[in-house]
């Protein structure tokens, strides 16, 4: 505790940190300060890095999930909880009137003080069966504070589907692009754009996909420039990374 008073002193007098801020931090890091047996909550996390702590659900009871997304409502009146069950949203339901459930994406929302949508990103997805995963991308997107445009089935297997959709990939500030087969769609869009793509390889495919990754591989090993790749099926970390980059300048 001695080095991290230490170190919140010194950030304040070099101006690197208020006042104001040091006290949130020093309250949030309290051990008493809204603790919970299972979670230790971090209510700093949206000034670090742009956006709060998220639930990631599986892994935890329904009971554990409301517990946790209350105290969030409670603090900042934003939560996300990715990877939900319809279960899990009863439970939270049951504490925050105003949660919402998205199916497609499987997260549960409350948004009591909303954050502007701002920029564009664009969320790009080969087939209807990628549907899942872009919607996740698609939701936390939006939560975070990004304007969003679907561009969904134009996977390369009709190529001229994508090529109509070039203006919204070159209007965007950042295009994310799920793909699962062969998983080769972000190559063809990052060749159509100069704005910088986010990759996600889904499980989607017969036997040799190897459950995404094949697809994976594949981006990893991409031709065309200017392409970041997230782990399989995750919609939620390219929506952290596109929401980023959207908000540069913003």
């Amino acid at each position: 505790m001695s080095d991290t008073l230490r170190n919140l002193l010194d950030a304040v007098r070099y101006g690197a940190m208020s006042v104001e801020e040091a006290l949130s931090h020093l309250a949030a890091s309290s051990p008493s300060a809204d603790a919970l047996d299972f979670a230790t909550l971090d209510h700093l996390r949206g000034e670090r890095t742009g956006f709060g702590e998220v639930i990631y659900c599986p892994g935890k009871t329904d009971d554990q999930i409301a517990s946790i997304a209350a105290r969030l409502a409670r603090a900042s009146g934003i939560v996300l909880a990715t990877r939900a069950t319809e279960s899990a949203f009863a439970a939270v339901r049951a504490q925050i009137a105003d949660a919402r459930f998205d199916r497609e994406a499987r997260v549960i929302v409350v948004e009591r003080v909303p954050l502007p949508r701002v920029g564009s990103v664009a969320v790009v997805s080969a087939g209807t069966a990628d549907r899942p995963v872009a919607s996740e991308a698609s939701a936390c997107l939006d939560v975070m504070g990004n304007a969003v445009g679907r561009i969904d089935d134009v996977g390369v297997a009709g190529l001229h589907r994508v090529l109509g959709h070039v203006g919204a990939l070159r209007s965007a500030r950042a295009v994310v692009v799920i793909a699962g087969m062969d998983g080769a769609l972000p190559s063809v869009v990052a060749g159509l754009t100069d704005k910088p793509v986010v990759a996600v390889p889904t499980s989607v495919g017969y036997g040799a996909s190897f459950g995404g990754l094949a697809a994976l591989l594949t981006m990893l090993n991409a031709c065309a420039p200017g392409i970041a790749v997230v782990n399989i099926d995750n919609g939620y970390g390219a929506a952290c990374v596109a929401s980023r980059i959207n908000h540069v300048g913003q």
